[in-house]
């Protein structure tokens, strides 16, 4: 009789809500795994709003809290990788990458973001590597790899690649000025004296279209003789010469003198790829920006690009 008493009243103990040892004490697995779930999102989300407003340090704090709560999640990775590229940290970059990549080895989104950090270290034989494996998840990114065997100086597999597409699928419009630019890396010779009048540069660079040497005699001319033709002609240079580092300098100063510095930024940025072994030109990219930058009132940015351009005169 005792035993059966004591059975109820634990029964009773077990099942009221106001007795502390009532099952709302204890969290349900699914309750535990929701709420982890709700913290992962809370600090990604503010991660990725750390990320917009470029307090990228800030961002790999709260990607930190995530990766304790949910570890291995390959957005996380993701995230941890183009955070650290952004601090130019290529390093921890292409080891969070690598991490997310081994779980999800064909993401071309992914890969695609590898490439761009090995093109940032000038790393273009690692860069066609992994944009051959892109290429197996997506065959319609030849373009890209036709650029990066340029930016290696892997001329014949370019103009190979290029003569392929042409047969297939065809030649985007830049490609067909890449194409014929290869073609002409000799050079055309001009015959006649080298005038500097800018009427006779014009004359000479009108018959000449194809020779990118007569086009940079009327650029380096015009652009303190003429602005109006500098800026014509400049913008010429990246139509008719895509792969030509020269072509993107001259458009951005085009664009920085006449008050487009964020356009300016934009064409100096996709031109310095191109640049190989040539720190004298380098450097003037990178002063060419701090211009556009002291245009738009980042003087932060202007002093960062300055120093870039110092330290490679001083090297």
């Amino acid at each position: 009789m005792i035993k059966r008493i004591a059975l109820v009243v634990l029964l009773g103990l077990l099942y009221n809500p106001f007795c502390s040892f009532g099952q709302d004490s204890i969290a349900a697995p699914e309750d535990l795994e929701e709420e982890k779930q709700l913290k992962f999102q809370q600090f990604f989300f503010k991660a990725l709003s750390e990320k917009s407003i470029k307090n990228y340090q800030k961002a790999i704090e709260n990607l930190e809290t995530c990766n304790e709560i949910l570890p291995k999640d390959v957005s996380v990775y993701f995230e941890f990788s183009k955070n650290y590229f952004l601090l130019n940290k290529y390093e921890e970059a292409k080891e969070y990458i690598k991490r997310a990549l081994l779980q999800d080895p064909k993401n071309e989104w992914m890969l695609t973001h590898l490439v761009t950090i090995h093109k940032k270290e000038r790393n273009f034989k690692e860069a066609i590597d992994v944009q051959l494996e892109i290429i197996k998840v997506n065959s319609k990114k030849k373009g890209e790899l036709v650029r990066l065997y340029y930016l290696n100086r892997d001329y014949d597999k370019a103009l190979a690649l290029m003569n392929d597409l042409e047969k297939g699928e065809g030649l985007s419009r830049n490609l067909k000025r890449m194409k014929a630019s290869l073609e002409l890396r000799k050079g055309v010779v001009v015959n006649g004296e080298k005038k500097e009048d800018l009427q006779s540069l014009i004359a000479n660079f009108e018959n000449n279209s194809t020779s990118f040497s007569a086009l940079k005699r009327l650029l380096d001319a015009s652009q303190t003789k003429d602005q109006k033709l500098f800026h014509k002609y400049s913008q010429q240079a990246v139509e008719l010469f895509p792969a030509q580092p020269y072509a993107y300098l001259v458009r951005g100063k085009s664009l920085q003198m006449q008050g487009k510095h964020q356009q300016a930024i934009t064409m100096l940025e996709s031109g310095i790829d191109f640049v190989i072994d040539n720190a004298r030109l380098e450097a003037n990219f990178y002063e060419t920006m701090a211009k556009a930058y002291d245009g738009l009132g980042n003087a932060t940015k202007a002093q960062e690009y300055r120093d870039k351009a110092k330290k490679l005169k001083n090297s």
